[in-house]
């Protein structure tokens, strides 16, 4: 084998081991073990960070934050990675802010001449908009930490209807939407499931609670959704307002579309997001009819008498 190519697999097998002897490697590869102690040592020299341990258990591991081996891109597939990190730009807080930067920044520099300048060009022609904001989601890295490990968190929320208060949350999972990143989680304090909005997280801390075991829930609030204190949801939309209600990701697995495009929207919800529902169907105005529950009714009832005093006379 080509010492390159010998080389190349290396680097993809350490990386995927982590943990090795230098024997094993040359029974693998068929060479001595002197040929892999020089190849290890040229790997590190590129920049795999690798270190050895004595004794009889000993033998070579690839720290944490390993160099991935080399990947090979055409043109299109290189302006297409680009533009996917490119477009996070627009966002005040990211999950992995500092790392998508030099991300962006090296996968730019090393790409040939005459790619940078197509994709300069493409810059000004393409974009991914989203809003801007004013808050920054501080805490975005510790709730995708506890999200992917399955830990609880102490936090400080801060909300309209309560203002802050102290939770015990597991995340499930975070998604950002229309410029805001949001943190589906088990409120321990709620007994069931909770949508936060992260920039209203003021602080966040492990917290020594037993988890729950919630790693088969995957990335739709819908399927993790199980009202405590459910209340029945019906309500009749017009083509608009299930145009609009598709645009909001939180509701479209709770709609249902006809085939002349207008909509019903049918099921449980949290008693407690009664505040939030009745901001969100007085936006919708004629363009839903709702039919239950009595108290939604009545919150945007009241909702609109205080509106219409405030603006009269």
């Amino acid at each position: 084998m080509p010492k390159s190519k010998r080389l190349m697999e290396l680097m993809m097998m350490v990386n995927r081991k982590r943990r090795f002897k230098v024997q094993e490697l040359a029974d693998e590869f068929g060479v001595s073990t002197r040929t892999i102690l020089r190849d290890l040592q040229e790997l590190s020299e590129l920049g795999v960070p690798l270190y050895s341990e004595v004794g009889p258990h000993g033998g070579y591991q690839v720290v944490r934050e390993r160099v991935l081996p080399p990947i090979a891109f055409t043109e299109g597939e290189a302006a297409a990675m680009f533009f996917a990190v490119h477009a996070l730009r627009h966002y005040s807080s990211l999950p992995f802010d500092a790392e998508s930067a030099s991300a962006l920044s090296k996968f730019y520099l090393h790409m040939p001449g005459d790619v940078r300048d197509r994709i300069d060009g493409m810059k000004e022609r393409v974009d991914f908009i989203t809003p801007a904001r004013r808050s920054d989601a501080l805490f975005l890295a510790a709730l995708l930490d506890a999200a992917v490990k399955q830990k609880v968190l102490a936090v400080l929320y801060e909300s309209k209807e309560e203002g802050t208060t102290s939770r015990r949350i597991q995340p499930v999972f975070l998604y950002a939407h229309n410029g805001f990143w949001y943190c589906t989680a088990y409120c321990f304090l709620r007994q069931g499931y909770r949508l936060f909005r992260c920039d209203r997280i003021r602080d966040a801390a492990d917290d020594p609670t037993e988890p729950l075991k919630l790693s088969n829930i995957r990335l739709s609030r819908h399927e993790a959704e199980s009202p405590v204190d459910a209340v029945r949801l019906r309500a009749e939309l017009t083509r608009i307002g299930t145009q609009r209600c598709e645009a909001e990701l939180w509701l479209s697995p709770m709609l249902h579309e006809r085939e002349d495009g207008t909509g019903v929207i049918d099921t449980d919800v949290n008693r407690g997001d009664i505040p939030f529902y009745t901001d969100f169907f007085i936006s919708l105005g004629d363009e839903v009819k709702l039919i239950e529950p009595a108290e939604l009714k009545e919150s945007i009832r009241r909702r609109l008498i205080g509106l219409l005093k405030k603006y009269q006379g």
